[in-house]
């Protein structure tokens, strides 16, 4: 017997004196083997500690049976959930999941990129950066073919297939919601605008202050990473003198939770003296105190849309190369934190 580290299935078929070809089929079930051999063969394969050269088998058929996923962080409640509903979804199919986050850096995500194209995925779903506005480091799967599917975070202008929320009506939803309840003066907390995210929630935004004959005003909009740090600080900035908003529509949750506490600390009546919108309907946002009305991006339909297209182009390849786009529907879940006649406070 072989003496090498790695065992492989000439190691095994020693150990037996069993041909390799044998050997091969029993582990992978062939019907012509019989159970006994397939039960014997698996049996020295466990004690040996052999592991199946997946790469090579790929190579050799030309299937890796492999997708890669990139996400910004895994740790936000919307990328985890579409995360875990792809895996299990592709599992179905038979397929692997390497799962790679970006930690919304662009030169992280260049290099995730290379790696897996160097790891020889089938296909690839990406949910960029907030900061990506050069798309060219995806060429590589366009130019042999490879499907990769954007969404949620998707590129304007880049011939590939795209699954995205109905941002501009998440926007536009939100803020006519906070009119509905009396508010005037709404402050919008974006991340940066060169997220599609957020240039579109922000002319749902505008377009519902504009329908309601509410002035925009440039002072009202705070831009940032929407991080529970950059939250708080953007609330010493909107709070630091009157008069105060009515309103806050904050496109993610963390940040609308962040604002919620540093109300309840500056003794801000939420929602008597100013009304929270969130973004996501992370499942925090039911169990704080008050509730918090959020936008809801319906991550399970977006998922299991990003796997139907993944199995399709795998299998067929059509439109390689060729924009398409999907718009997932979102819906307002109103909650505590916007509820209630408005009535504001004097100073």
């Amino acid at each position: 017997m072989s003496n090498r580290s790695e065992k492989t299935i000439v190691d095994i078929a020693e150990a037996l004196e069993l041909s390799v070809s044998t050997v091969s089929r029993a582990l992978n079930n062939h019907p012509a083997i019989s159970l006994a051999t397939k039960e014997k063969v698996k049996k020295m394969a466990r004690k040996m500690g052999y592991r199946p050269n997946t790469l090579a088998a790929g190579l050799r058929n030309n299937r890796s049976k492999t997708v890669g996923l990139i996400v910004p962080r895994i740790s936000m409640f919307f990328p985890a959930t579409i995360t875990t509903i792809i895996q299990n979804k592709l599992q179905e199919h038979g397929y692997h999941l390497i799962i790679c986050q970006s930690n919304d850096s662009y030169e992280q995500e260049v290099a995730l990129v290379n790696t897996l194209y160097s790891a020889r995925i089938e296909a690839l779903a990406v949910s960029t950066t907030l900061f990506t506005t050069d798309f060219s480091h995806f060429d590589v799967f366009k130019k042999h073919q490879i499907p990769v599917v954007f969404f949620d975070r998707v590129p304007k202008d880049y011939d590939v297939k795209i699954i995205k929320g109905d941002d501009y009506a998440g926007g536009y939803k939100a803020t006519e919601h906070l009119i509905g309840k009396g508010c005037k003066d709404i402050v919008f907390v974006s991340g940066p605008l060169t997220c599609n995210l957020y240039t579109e929630r922000l002319e749902g935004y505008k377009d519902a202050l504009q329908k309601a004959k509410i002035p925009f005003k440039k002072s009202r909009v705070f831009y940032q990473e929407l991080t529970r740090e950059n939250a708080w600080q953007t609330c010493e900035k909107i709070f630091a003198q009157a008069p105060y908003p009515d309103g806050i529509f904050a496109t993610n949750d963390t940040t609308a939770i962040t604002m919620l506490e540093y109300c309840r600390k500056h003794n801000i009546a939420v929602p008597g003296q100013v009304k929270i919108v969130g973004y996501s309907n992370d499942p925090r946002t039911e169990i704080v105190t008050p509730s918090i009305t959020s936008v809801d991006q319906n991550p399970a339909t977006m998922a299991e849309r990003v796997v139907a297209a993944l199995i399709e182009m795998v299998q067929t390849k059509p439109g390689v190369g060729k924009f398409s786009q999907e718009i997932i529907p979102v819906q307002l879940a109103e909650r505590e934190s916007s509820a209630g006649t408005f009535k504001k406070k004097k100073k």
